[in-house]
């Protein structure tokens, strides 16, 4: 007998799927979460997250694992989170993935093995580096990571930038959708060439930690504190040759007059001070 007030069933169901496209969604979007994290999101209970997970996972779409952990490790296991499966990023935008890997197989076996593959990923990366070096160029020093991972986003990788835990001093960019990441799977040159243009870009050495081409919930990259600034400072102008004799002969005129002061910043030099 049906309730008063009892949605049709077709109803109901539709509001299951939309729902549980939200928490898969979700996801997606910001890596790796627990049920906490996916409950304040999308402003639903902890109960109502842990149905619709246990739907997804059970259809193949997420699975639960130990959040990785980049820093110092806590005390205590760590948290569980749920991450897409292949599956489910499937799901997501990533189409042509068999063409790519069959384009990339006839590169390799025609045009030079490896080397051959590996110039087409840094091709590829160059016919997209406009837009992320606009954006990145366009942005204070401090706000290039976020600037480039707005300008990711934008192309489907659902990026963010965020500051690395403990000990490490810098930022994390973090991609949690990877347009590619099946291709990148077989062929880690589009991974390598993506983390040179980053380095190029930001103008600083960066190191990737984790790619989901090789199994983690998010490709993280981390930048270094500080290098961004460094590599924007403004460089002294040249001086005139005038000016350069009078350095030149102050200087002389000091190591003959005060040999123990040279003498000291030499002993010091390359050291930071106390």
């Amino acid at each position: 007998m049906k309730k008063v007030g009892e949605a049709p069933q077709e109803e109901l169901a539709t509001g299951e799927r939309s729902t549980r496209n939200r928490v898969a969604r979700s996801v997606l979007d910001h890596g790796p979460s627990t049920v906490s994290e996916l409950a304040e999101r999308l402003g639903l209970t902890q109960a109502a997250v842990r149905r619709h997970l246990d739907a997804l996972a059970t259809d193949g779409i997420v699975e639960a694992r130990e959040r990785r952990v980049y820093g110092a490790r806590t005390r205590g296991r760590p948290a569980k989170v749920f991450a897409l499966t292949d599956c489910g990023r499937d799901a997501f935008d990533q189409s042509y993935d068999k063409l790519a890997v069959d384009a990339l197989h006839w590169i390799g076996e025609q045009g030079g093995g490896d080397e051959a593959i590996a110039a087409f990923a840094r091709a590829r990366i160059a016919a997209q580096a406009g837009a992320y070096r606009e954006a990145v160029e366009a942005a204070a020093p401090e706000e290039r990571t976020r600037a480039l991972a707005k300008a990711l986003s934008a192309d489907g990788y659902a990026a963010m930038a965020r500051s690395a835990p403990d000990p490490q001093q810098g930022e994390q960019l973090c991609q949690h959708h990877c347009p590619v990441a099946h291709a990148a799977e077989r062929f880690p040159q589009l991974c390598e060439a993506e983390t040179e243009f980053f380095a190029e870009l930001l103008g600083t050495h960066v190191q990737r930690l984790a790619t989901i081409a090789h199994g983690d919930g998010v490709c993280t990259t981390f930048i270094p504190k500080g290098s961004q600034a460094a590599t924007s400072a403004p460089q002294p102008a040249p001086r005139s040759a005038g000016t350069a004799r009078t350095s030149q002969t102050s200087k002389t005129s000091a190591k003959k007059t005060s040999p123990h002061t040279h003498n000291a910043s030499a002993n010091t030099a390359g050291r930071n001070p106390a």
